[in-house]
């Protein structure tokens, strides 16, 4: 944002008067604020001058003027206009020293003055802003704002997001100025690492509009992750994969270890930092490749299974697959056949016991019939008949 922009202010007017007895002689001021380093100009009215001897003079009652010509060896005054009308000195580069109020005094039988206030304001510079610990993702993080030197006491204001963050402030007046300071708490997790919040200062001084600011850059640390990429979805023999261990973690983890299960890594394989290079491919690499990371807040595994593609296998396996489904059928037919020739026997065998015992039967009841044919029974005088 860099120093405030110079600039005059708008002058505060009050006006006074100071006559001669009988001479209808008037002195009149003007009353002036102006930005520190800025520049202001001092005006002494005159009304019905004639001729007699004008003084201006500072808050220590030094002469910087008299009737135009300079008293006081200090070239930030200059005179811009002297005349029957006014005098007009001009300040450049103002200081807080310059403050005070300066003598436009008139010189007739009597001696009059009128006093010009000078105020000079302190815009705020940037803010100082500071963390009070480490930040670390779940926990919270107080950030303070500083601005050691302002005229009025600045007004501070925290922005997160552009929404505006509630501090806590307070001031302290050296002299003349004011230091100011005024802090702010919230809860940060992993997705506030490297995020911004503002400090704003303001006050009379600046222009309308216009504020310091300083941007601070969120410093949020985390336990790592970690994510395998390979360089090819599919892997035949005598190919070379690359497998890359994507890792995140605040601090960022400096090492990272390539292992393959409870096995060694093979002989040609090529570990360099988050890289793992496995040229000429073979069966005997497969398994289950995994790359550790960590830091002080926690440690990451990620894992990635190594199938190698075998062109020659697989062209012999969908060979033989015809014969098997053949084989298969065959199977099913001869089975069903020998199923039918079982059901076949079943209900034969059935039939054949059902009729002998029918006929058994048969001859039971004939015995019974002659029997009763020839003994006849009680109470039956007619002749009965049975036909089997």
């Amino acid at each position: 944002m860099g120093r405030a922009r110079r600039f005059q202010w708008p002058l505060l007017l009050l006006w006074a008067a100071a006559a001669g007895p009988g001479t209808g002689q008037e002195v009149q001021t003007e009353n002036v604020t102006v930005a520190e380093g800025g520049v202001a100009e001092i005006t002494c009215r005159l009304h019905q001058y004639d001729g007699s001897i004008v003084v201006i003079q500072n808050p220590a009652r030094q002469t910087l003027f008299f009737n135009g010509t300079r008293a006081l060896k200090d070239e930030r005054f200059q005179l811009e206009e002297f005349s029957p009308r006014r005098v007009r000195i001009r300040l450049s580069d103002a200081r807080l020293e310059d403050e005070g109020g300066y003598f436009c005094q008139l010189y007739t039988e009597d001696t009059h003055h009128q006093i010009a206030t000078l105020t000079v304001l302190v815009a705020p510079e940037n803010p100082v802003v500071e963390v009070r610990e480490q930040a670390v993702e779940g926990g919270e993080v107080e950030l303070s704002c500083l601005v050691p030197r302002s005229r009025p006491a600045a007004v501070l204001r925290w922005y997160r997001d552009r929404k505006e963050l509630k501090g806590v402030s307070s001031g302290q007046e050296n002299g003349k100025v004011w230091s100011v300071a005024s802090t702010v708490r919230f809860r940060v997790d992993r997705k506030d690492d490297g995020g911004i919040v503002i400090c704003e200062a303001q006050n009379q001084a600046l222009p309308s509009g216009h504020s310091k600011q300083t941007q601070y850059v969120l410093d949020v640390q985390y336990s790592p992750t970690a994510r395998i990429h390979a360089s090819q979805a599919v892997v035949r023999e005598g190919d070379t994969l690359v497998l890359t261990c994507a890792v995140t973690g605040n601090p960022r983890p400096n090492q990272i270890r390539w292992n393959r299960g409870n096995e060694s890594l093979p002989e040609r394989a090529e570990a360099v930092g988050e890289t793992l290079t496995l040229p000429g491919l073979a069966s005997a690499d497969n398994g289950t490749y995994t790359c550790e990371a960590a830091n002080k807040h926690g440690h990451a595994r990620a894992l990635y299974v190594l199938v190698v593609y075998d062109p020659g296998a697989v062209v012999e396996a969908q060979t033989s697959v015809p014969y098997a489904i053949v084989g298969g059928i065959l199977a099913l037919l001869v089975f069903l056949i020998i199923c039918v020739l079982v059901g076949m026997v079943w209900c034969s065998v059935r039939q054949k016991g059902s009729y002998l015992t029918h006929e058994a039967s048969g001859l039971d009841e004939q015995g019974e019939a002659r029997e009763a044919f020839l003994n006849g029974s009680d109470g039956h005088k007619r002749k009965e008949e049975f036909f089997i």
